[in-house]
C-alpha cells in the first residue's frame, strides 16, 4: 500500500474526532519489570472519551504490557493508572480486572466453544434481568450484522464472525474503556482490511473510548484516531496517524512507519542543496533560518520521489532492486554519491534492474527533517520494521 493510499485511508470514517474531550484514561509515570528486565519505564499518556488509540511497535517494546496494566492483569511497579478520575492503581490501590469497568477482545477470541455466539454474548450479564439482558444480546447481534447467527457455536462461524461475537461480548456490559490485543493478528489478509473497517465502525457506532495493540503500521493508521508509536518501553511519538507518518518526530519513527529514505542535503539560505537537486526550504517542515549553512537529512517516502530512464548528465544513479507488489512497483535506486533512494510506481511503468534514472523529488507535502549527526538511528528504525513482522 502506497503512503497516500495509507493516508486516504486513514481520513476515512472520522466522523467523531474527540481532541477536546476529557480523558477516560491517564497513565502517569508507569513503571513495570519482570525479574532483572525493565519491561516499561516512566511511561504517561491519556485516552480522550470516544477515542480508538493504538500502541504500536515492534515485538518486546511493552505495548501489550502497557494493555495488561490498563486492563488490571498486572500490577505497575511505580506509577498510576486512573480510569473516569479514579485511581484503579498506584497510591497503595489496585482495583481488580473485573471491577475496572474494561472490556477485552483477545487476539484468539477466546469464546467459550460450548456456548453458542447469544450465550458467549450474555456471559456478562447475568447480573441483568432477562427481558434486559435478551435486549441487549439482540442489539448486539444486530449491530455486529450477525442477527441470523445467535444460536451458532463458535466452530460453526468464520473467523471474522468469531472476531464479531468476541467484539460484541466485550461491548454487552457496557465498559468505561475497550481494549483489544493484536486483534486482527489471527485473521486472512483480505478479511483484517474488511473487519478493520467493521470493528472501527462499531466501536464509534457505540461510542466506546477504545485502545488497541499491534505491530502492524497499516492496521493502526488505517484504524485510529491516535497513535502511540513506542520503542523499548517508552512512547517515541503520539499523534493522529498523518502527522505520526508525514512529520515523525524520531529517526526510528520514520523508519518503523513504511519505507524511509533520507536524502542527506545542505541548508543554503532559501533551500536545500540535495544529490537531487534544490528543494526548497518552504517546503521543509519546521526548517528555520537558524539551520543555514548546516547538514540535514530529509525524509522521503517512496511516493516524494519519481524515478524515469535518463542517459549522461540527466541520471543521478541506477536501479539496484525491484520489487513487484500488484497495483505497484517499489524500486531501490542507489544515486551516483552512494545513498539509496526508494520510489513507487504504477504497475505499468517498467524500469529494468540496472537502468540508469533521473530522480526527482515530487512531494506534495511538506518534507521531515533530521540534523545530519545521529544518522545510526536510520538503521535502529529499519530494524525494528522487520522485527515487527512477527
Amino acid at each position: 500500500m502506497s503512503n497516500e493510499q495509507l493516508l486516504t485511508t486513514t481520513a476515512e470514517g472520522r466522523d467523531r474526532e474527540p481532541a477536546t474531550a476529557d480523558p477516560v484514561l491517564e497513565l502517569d509515570g508507569i513503571a513495570k519489570g519482570f525479574g532483572s528486565e525493565d519491561v516499561i519505564g516512566d511511561l504517561s499518556l491519556s485516552v480522550r472519551d470516544g477515542e480508538i488509540l493504538t500502541l504500536l511497535g515492534p515485538s518486546g517494546c511493552g505495548k501489550t504490557t502497557t494493555l495488561r496494566l490498563i486492563a488490571g492483569l498486572e500490577k505497575p511497579d511505580t506509577g498510576r493508572v486512573r480510569l473516569q478520575d479514579e485511581t484503579v492503581a498506584g497510591e497503595g490501590r489496585f482495583v481488580p480486572p473485573e471491577k475496572r469497568g474494561v472490556g477485552v477482545v483477545f487476539q484468539d477470541f477466546a469464546l467459550f466453544p460450548h456456548l453458542t455466539a447469544r450465550e458467549n454474548i450474555a456471559f456478562g450479564l447475568q447480573d441483568w434481568n432477562e427481558a434486559d439482558r435478551d435486549e441487549r444480546v439482540d442489539d448486539l447481534l444486530e449491530l455486529v450484522g450477525l442477527a441470523d447467527h445467535g444460536e451458532d457455536y463458535p466452530d460453526e462461524l468464520s473467523g471474522g464472525q468469531q472476531q464479531r461475537i468476541a467484539l460484541a461480548r466485550s461491548l454487552a456490559p457496557e465498559p468505561e474503556m475497550l481494549l483489544l490485543d493484536e486483534p486482527f493478528s489471527n485473521l486472512d489478509v483480505d478479511l483484517r482490511v474488511e473487519m478493520r473497517e467493521e470493528v472501527r465502525r462499531i466501536i464509534k457506532e457505540t461510542g466506546v473510548t477504545a485502545v488497541s495493540v499491534t505491530h502492524d503500521q497499516e492496521e493502526a493508521l488505517s484504524i485510529s484516531d491516535r497513535v502511540a508509536v513506542m520503542s523499548d518501553g517508552d512512547i517515541e511519538q503520539i499523534d493522529t496517524p498523518q502527522q505520526v507518518f508525514q512529520q515523525p518526530e524520531s529517526r526510528f519513527v520514520a523508519g518503523f512507519l513504511g519505507h524511509a529514505s533520507f536524502l542527506s542535503g545542505d541548508v543554503r539560505g532559501d533551500h536545500v542543496d540535495t544529490a537531487l537537486g534544490r528543494v526548497l526550504r518552504d517546503d521543509v517542515n519546521g526548517l528555520a533560518h537558524q539551520y543555514d549553512g548546516t547538514a540535514v537529512d530529509l525524509l522521503v517516502r517512496p511516493d516524494d520521489v519519481t524515478a524515469s530512464p535518463a542517459e549522461g548528465s540527466e541520471a543521478d544513479g541506477r536501479v539496484v532492486y525491484r520489487r513487484y507488489l500488484g497495483p505497484t512497483v517499489l524500486y531501490r535506486v542507489e544515486l551516483d554519491g552512494g545513498e539509496t533512494i526508494e520510489c513507487m510506481h504504477n504497475h505499468s511503468d517498467r524500469i529494468d534492474l540496472d537502468e540508469r534514472v533521473g530522480v526527482r523529488v515530487t512531494a506534495d507535502h511538506d518534507l521531515a527533517w533530521f540534523p545530519a549527526d545521529h544518522r545510526e538511528e536510520i538503521d535502529e528504525g529499519a530494524d525494528a520494521t522487520a522485527a515487527g513482522a512477527d
